[in-house]
Order: C-alpha cells, then sequence, then structure tokens
C-alpha cells in the first residue's frame, strides 16, 4: 500500500468519526489494520469494537446506562487514537521521510526518559568540576557536546514517540518537577513535545504541556502555551474528545490567566502571519531607502569631521535627513519591531544553513553561549568586542535562531574584519546601553513573557518557513487563527474584554471581515458603545456596504453626538450612495464644527453642485480659494461651476491656472475645451481635446467622456451634430 492510499483511507475513516458514524469507521478501519504488521493495534481495535458492540446490545434491550454518552466519546476518542497509530504505522514502511524514521526507530528502541533526565541533571555538576581544572577547554568542550547529543537524542526521541504510555508520561512528569535540570534543557524537550503533537494528537502529551504552562520558568511556559495553543488549533474536533483536557482547562484558568495568556499569545500568531507583508516591505522599501541613503549619512558624518566645533551640526542636514524619508523608514521599523513584527526575517533567512540547522533539534535550542557551536565567541577577550556582542544579543530584539546565526556569521569573518564591525557597532548609543542602568533595563525587557514567547514564534515561524525539509511538515502558520472560535476555549477566550483585543488587531491590519465580525458579536452580546458602531460602520463602509455603515454610524451617533469623525463618515456614505441631499446636511453639521476645514468645505461645494446648486457651490469653492490661494480642488470647482452657470469667462480663467499646474488632469483639457467650444474658439477647443486624448490613454475614454457631456453641450448652445465633427478635428 502507498501513502497516497494509505492517506486516503486515513481521511475516510477520520470524516466518519466526524460525522459520528463509529460503527462503520471501525469497518474500515479493521479493513485497514489487515496490511498493518502491529499486532497491538488489532487487539486494541478488537476490544473497542466489542466493548461498542455490548453497549448497543444493551441499549437495543432497553437498558439505561447513565454513563452511554461517556463511554460513546471514550470509543470515538479510542478508534481515532488507534486510526493515527495506524497510519503511521503504515507510513513507515513505504515512506522515508524525517519523521518516518523518528517513528520507525521509536517503535522498535525502547528509550528511559529517566535515563535521559539524570544524564541531563548532572550537567551542571560536572561542568562545576571540570572548570575547575585549569586549562581544560578541551575536555568543558567536549563535555558541552556530549551534552548537547544528549539533547538531540531525547529531543528526536520524544518527537518520534507518536503516543506515550502511562509509564512514559509518569515518568515525564520528572522533568518539569526537577530543580537540577536546565531550564535551556527542559525548553528543548517542551519543544519536542509540541512537534511530535503537531504530528499526531496524543492527550497524555496534551496534558504534560498544559501542566508546563504554569512552570515557574517563563522561558519554559511561553513555550508550553505556544504549543499548547497550536495544537488545540491543530485538533479542533479530536482533543473535544477527552473531557479530562476541557476541565484541566478551566480549572488552569480559575482566575482568568489562562484565558488572558492565551489571548496574548494568540495576539503574537496573527501577528506572525503578517510576516511575508513585513519582508516584502522591508526588501522593497525600507532596506532600500536605507541603502539609498547611505551616501548622504556619510557626507554628513564628512561634514562633522571638518567643522571647527564638533557639537555645530549644521541644520541642512537634519532637514535633507527628513526630507529623504529615510528617518520615516526607520521610525516605522522602530515601531513594528515594538509591536511584535518580525522585521529580521528576511535578513536572516540565507544565513539557515550548514550542519547546525541541518539538525532539525538546533532550529529549537535557546540560545545558549555555552554551546559548543559559539563558545569560542565568548571566550574572554582583550578587544572587549564579545562584551559587544553579549549586549546585542541579550537585547531581546533577535530570536533563537538568528542569535546563532549572527554568531556564525561573526564566526567566519577573519579577527580584524570582525573587530572592525564590532568597533562600528560601538557607537555613542551603544555605549550608553552598556551603562550598568541600561543594561539592567534591557535584561529586564529580554525577560518580559511576551518577548520571550514572540522570539519563540520566530523561531518556530523560521523552522517551518525555512528549512530544508519543510515541505515534509504541516505549517501551522498556513492555518486560520481563530483561537477563540476552538469549542475547547470558547469558555476562557469568548470573552468580550479578549474579543475586542483580537478585533481591533484585524481592524488595525486592515481585515476589515475579520474584525466586523468580531463587532458583531461584541454587539450581538450588548457590549456596545460609540467605538465599537463607528469601527463596525468603517470595516463596513470598506467593504462598498454603505446603506449597513450608515446605520451603524447612526448608532454612534446617538451614543456620542456631533462627532466629527462621525458625522464625516456619514456624510461619505450618503455620496457614496449619490443621496447628496443628506450627505449635504451632514457635511454642513460638520462645517458648524470645523468651518475653516478645506475637505469640508470642497465636499459641501460637491453636494451642491451634484444637487445642480450652482451658485451655493461657488460660495463654497470661492471660500476655499481665499483660504489657500492655490488650491487645485477650489480652481476646479469654481471653473466647472462657473461654466454651468454660464460665467465662460470665469471659468476659462480658471481653467487657464489649472492647465499651467502639475496636477493638471485629462478631464481639467476635457471641460476646458468645452468652455472654448461655447466661447466660439472652436481652434482652442480642439487642442484641449487633443491633450485630453492624450492623458486618457485610449479614444474610447475620451468618446465616453464626451457622451456622459452630450447633453451637457446641448443645453450651452453646441449642435449636437456638430459633437461628431469635433471629435474628428480634436483626434
Amino acid at each position: 500500500m502507498d501513502g497516497r492510499t494509505i492517506n486516503e483511507q486515513y481521511t475516510s475513516i477520520i470524516a466518519l468519526l466526524k460525522g459520528k458514524r463509529l460503527k462503520e469507521a471501525q469497518t474500515q478501519l479493521a479493513a485497514m489494520l489487515e496490511t498493518c504488521s502491529d499486532w497491538t493495534m488489532h487487539n486494541r481495535l478488537e476490544q473497542t469494537q466489542t466493548a461498542y458492540r455490548y453497549m448497543l446490545q444493551y441499549m437495543k434491550e432497553g437498558i439505561e446506562d447513565p454513563e452511554r454518552s461517556k463511554l460513546y466519546t471514550k470509543f470515538l476518542a479510542e478508534t481515532w487514537t488507534i486510526t493515527d497509530q495506524v497510519r503511521l504505522t503504515l507510513l513507515d514502511e513505504t515512506a522515508s521521510g524525517y519523521y518516518q524514521t523518528l517513528h520507525h526507530k521509536s517503535r522498535h528502541t525502547a528509550v528511559r526518559l529517566d535515563e535521559y533526565l539524570h544524564i541531563l541533571e548532572t550537567f551542571q555538576d560536572d561542568m562545576a568540576v571540570c572548570q575547575l581544572i585549569t586549562d581544560n577547554n578541551q575536555n568543558l568542550n567536549n563535555l558541552q557536546k556530549r551534552h548537547e547529543e544528549t539533547n538531540q537524542k531525547l529531543f528526536q526521541a520524544i518527537w518520534g514517540n507518536s503516543e506515550w504510555t502511562a509509564e512514559e508520561s509518569a515518568l515525564s512528569q520528572a522533568f518539569l518537577s526537577s530543580n537540577l535540570l536546565r531550564p535551556i534543557d527542559l525548553c528543548l524537550v517542551v519543544s519536542a513535545v509540541t512537534m511530535s503533537l503537531q504530528t499526531c494528537f496524543d492527550i497524555r502529551k496534551c496534558l504534560w504541556l498544559l501542566e508546563a504552562c504554569q512552570h515557574k520558568e517563563i522561558v519554559v511556559n511561553q513555550r508550553a502555551l505556544i504549543g499548547l495553543l497550536l495544537t488545540l488549533n491543530t485538533y479542533p474536533d479530536q482533543c473535544l474528545l477527552y473531557p479530562e483536557l476541557q476541565s484541566r482547562i478551566n480549572l488552569s484558568d480559575e482566575n482568568g490567566w489562562l484565558g488572558k495568556e492565551l489571548n496574548r499569545i494568540s495576539l503574537q500568531l496573527l501577528q506572525s502571519q503578517e510576516t511575508e507583508k513585513i519582508d516584502k516591505k522591508m526588501r522593497e522599501e525600507i532596506i532600500p531607502e536605507m541603502i539609498k541613503n547611505v551616501s548622504m549619512i556619510k557626507g554628513m558624518k564628512l561634514g562633522l569631521e571638518e567643522t571647527a566645533d564638533e557639537n555645530d551640526r549644521n541644520p541642512d542636514w537634519e532637514n535633507t535627513f527628513e526630507k529623504s524619508g529615510l528617518e520615516d523608514k526607520i521610525r516605522e521599523m522602530n515601531e513594528m519591531q515594538m509591536e511584535g513584527a518580525d522585521i529580521y526575517m528576511s535578513t536572516f533567512a540565507q544565513l539557515k544553513s550548514g550542519s547546525f540547522f541541518g539538525q532539525l533539534s538546533n532550529w529549537f535550542y535557546p540560545f545558549d553561549p555555552l554551546h559548543s557551536s559559539v563558545s569560542a565567541l565568548f571566550s574572554p577577550s582583550e578587544t572587549g568586542e564579545n562584551t559587544v556582542l553579549n549586549v546585542i544579543l541579550q537585547s531581546g530584539f533577535f530570536c533563537n535562531s538568528d542569535k546563532y546565526s549572527l554568531c556564525f556569521t561573526m564566526a567566519q569573518l577573519p579577527l580584524s574584519q570582525r573587530n572592525l564591525m564590532l568597533h562600528q557597532l560601538t557607537s555613542q548609543e551603544l555605549n550608553e546601553m552598556m551603562d550598568d542602568e541600561q543594561a539592567k533595563m534591557m535584561k529586564q525587557y529580554a525577560e518580559r513573557p511576551e518577548v520571550i514567547s514572540n522570539q519563540y514564534i520566530h523561531d518556530l515561524y523560521r523552522f517551518f518557513k525555512l528549512n530544508q525539509r519543510r515541505r515534509e511538515f504541516n505549517d501551522p502558520f498556513k492555518d486560520d487563527f481563530a483561537f477563540y472560535d476552538l469549542p475547547i476555549l470558547k469558555g476562557i477566550l469568548n470573552k468580550p474584554e479578549l474579543l475586542i483585543t483580537i478585533a481591533d488587531f484585524h481592524f488595525r491590519k486592515e481585515h476589515y471581515p475579520e474584525a466586523l465580525a468580531l463587532y458583531r458579536r461584541l454587539e450581538a452580546d450588548n457590549k456596545t458603545h460609540a467605538d465599537l458602531f463607528q469601527k463596525t460602520g468603517y470595516c463596513l463602509q470598506k467593504d462598498k456596504k454603505y446603506a449597513e455603515a450608515i446605520e451603524a454610524y447612526r448608532k454612534a451617533d446617538i451614543l456620542k453626538p456631533d462627532h466629527l469623525w462621525t458625522i464625516r463618515h456619514l456624510a461619505t456614505c450618503y455620496r457614496q450612495m449619490h443621496n447628496f441631499g443628506m450627505a449635504l446636511e451632514y457635511y454642513q453639521k460638520a462645517e458648524n464644527i470645523q468651518p475653516e476645514n478645506a475637505n469640508i468645505l470642497f465636499f459641501i461645494g460637491s453636494c451642491h453642485a451634484e444637487l445642480e446648486e450652482y451658485k451655493e457651490a461657488l460660495q463654497y469653492f470661492f471660500k476655499m480659494d481665499f483660504i489657500d490661494s492655490h488650491s487645485i480642488k477650489a480652481w476646479r470647482g469654481i471653473a466647472w461651476c462657473s461654466f454651468m452657470t454660464e460665467k465662460y469667462e470665469q471659468a476659462d480663467k480658471y481653467y487657464q491656472k489649472l492647465l499651467q499646474d502639475k496636477q493638471v488632469l485629462a478631464t481639467d483639457w476635457f471641460n476646458a475645451g468645452h468652455v472654448a467650444w461655447v466661447q466660439h474658439k472652436p481652434n482652442v477647443a480642439a487642442e484641449r481635446y487633443r491633450k485630453a486624448i492624450a492623458m486618457c490613454g485610449s479614444k474610447s475614454d475620451f468618446l465616453d467622456l464626451f457622451d456622459k457631456d452630450r447633453d451637457i453641450l446641448v443645453r450651452h448652445g453646441i449642435h449636437e451634430k456638430d459633437i461628431p465633427l469635433m471629435v474628428d478635428i480634436a483626434s
């Protein structure tokens, strides 16, 4: 049986289980098991089938059983688990992927978790003894390498073990209670459990992760929270078959702690799905802008060096810096980073090769200066470059994977170039960062739970997007992240104070359908306020559902009357619906609040013009022109309304001003042609129409414009039969 057939059979059985068609699922599973050599699975299925048949027989005989529902759920869960295990066992014989190798080895090799734990617990004592011996670097390095090999083997053993036995589950608890195990090593165990769960659901591992979420070490509990959330999202149906999981989750959230933590991580995982957009922005906008302005910055530095007074900065340099746009790009990059955005993906994407990242467990290795692959960089140094490097690596801005990449890059540089690079990094700002107080603040920042969890999410994202075997694994970052809708988490995440944070995130990122769905849900729960209706209206407006947007805005207007933002958006929606009378009413309300606002004046004038109230429109356009003597919008409005009220000389005067401006449009040339024609200047009209054709891009667009204005021209004295002639003259 090939892999495709195995997966098709598996999918069919799972569909039956989801549809609560247990008997059919067991029948198909029995057929699938005929090619499986694992007799343990045969026995488990046979026992489950027998027990289920008895339950059906008792029901048929009318025997009441208060535990029937629980038993049925248990049979569903067991059948699903057997199906998972049979699929993986059969794939071991047909596939040669990384996980199949680990899984096959796990099935045929006895692994004692307690033995691994003992070896890891003695590491720090061994290191302490080894460090007492002078000139013992080689032994220290060998000890560290043996420790790393132990971590690697344990990681692979846990990852490849698709189902813990009751004994293994009990032994695994010792990892969480140990006071001798390094947090770094326990972090790797958490990641191994997470990766195992991404391949196959195992209730014992899932409960272990839930317990790890409350570990005293922040680096451990943050990894566990992320692993738990991804697991529950991967198996929304299967996890519901284990009532003990639901009850343990509810118990852990007794004071609301778990819900708040999972909600925060939900936001960070949602942010991670923006990485491709951020990566594109970094590559196409921010980094090119910074490179383009390097010469300008160098010029500024040269100027400073040649100035007699070192502190006498030329103010023109600052203006040049601002005008270049580089300052805005740097500020934007800093803001994205502070929000938790992954701005270094593109920078480090090409630095994930080599033997270190070839070993998949290393993608999850917390950064450790003692790691044999980087320890040489942190040995005592007279030049002090390792101090500088330490400051950079402890800043909290790089994820663990990128810290290793940075170290490997530094190690490959010749010593002279490395010292030069670090010397350049040792600017006044960095020296200030190395101040005791600043260093303390940076350390505190790096140890914040939200920073640690964000870095780990970046590590996971790199693994699933960049590792050479990534196509062998299901990428959880491709899934929809609507954790609040997971049935098992609804009780702790489906709360107004948590939902609003998710809704506002989608709103900020312009995911308007997702934001709208959540705002509607909050509205249905009567958690309403003016801001909520404003945002609901804005989402609907962006989706061009103007009537519904108006309804939401009017509710906001009731709760917060005379709010300028709401009034203007009501006016905009009415204008988009071509209800210019209502639009005018709201724009005039806005005018009462901001009588000198040019945009409001323009739209009032435009609404009057659309209602053919040209004299009233002219008053507003002239007011705009008075406020701003170079208002293109005002000139355009005055010119058109003057034309429509047969003030041709005034119209021509303003069109001539428009035609000399860089912001001239094809319609300006076109309308100016109308003015010249009704003034009996056909040559001028033809020339202006010709310019309009050139700017339109195609003659058909120009003809569409003429067709729309045909009645207007006739009203102003142009013979309809002359219109096609003028088109030919202008062409």
